[in-house]
């Protein structure tokens, strides 16, 4: 069965179509409005091997907070949706991955129950037209809407570019790994027997 999902979300502030399928091979069509955001989904998409489809009409005109944070709400509810009982999946992932000078660290539990923690200071206001305190709202949308426990942590880095593509690289692989398939695993894996 393929996991996928489609999610449509229209508020007064965006309006949000989004297609997903966590057995993809990585093909993206992303238009966001805000150029870097592209970059960071499309990478998201290809190193996860996450077939992504979504395009966003945000109030840019105010500023893109609205944009970022609300593609998080409807990326975790697709993944939530496109996961679904999570029978035979690991459950769990992390990776630690390099970009040139920054290390980022991520780590995944699908258990349902949301919680976020995020360590990453970066030093200037923006990267391209993207505000860089966007990306903490964008990764706790996920994260709550999603069900997962997220822990994101950059353990070094100068280069405010190489920080943020290393972060969505790393939740890129950590996510891949907890979604994929345990062959040992014939149910959920939780003692409970329901995540």
């Amino acid at each position: 069965m393929a996991r996928q999902s489609k999610q449509h979300r229209t508020t007064r502030e965006t309006d949000i179509t989004l297609k997903l399928n966590l057995d993809g091979s990585g093909i993206s069509r992303i238009d966001t409005g805000i150029g870097f955001f592209n970059h960071m989904l499309e990478g998201f998409s290809k190193h996860g091997f996450f077939d992504l489809e979504c395009a966003v009409k945000g109030d840019l005109d105010v500023d893109g907070h609205h944009t970022v944070e609300d593609t998080g709400i409807v990326l975790g509810s697709a993944i939530k949706e496109a996961l679904g009982d999570k029978k035979g999946i690991r459950r769990y992932g992390s990776f630690l991955l390099p970009m040139d000078d920054a290390l980022c660290y991520c780590v995944i539990d699908l258990g349902g129950r949301p919680y976020f923690h995020y360590e990453c200071d970066f030093t200037c206001e923006r990267i391209g037209e993207l505000d860089t305190e966007l990306i903490r709202e964008f990764f706790y949308a996920v994260s709550y809407t999603g069900g997962m426990n997220l822990h994101i942590k950059m353990l070094s880095g100068m280069n405010n570019h190489h920080m943020a593509e290393a972060m969505f690289k790393a939740f890129a692989k950590a996510l891949d790994e907890a979604s994929s398939w345990e062959p040992r695993c014939k149910d959920v894996l939780s003692t409970k027997g329901a995540l």
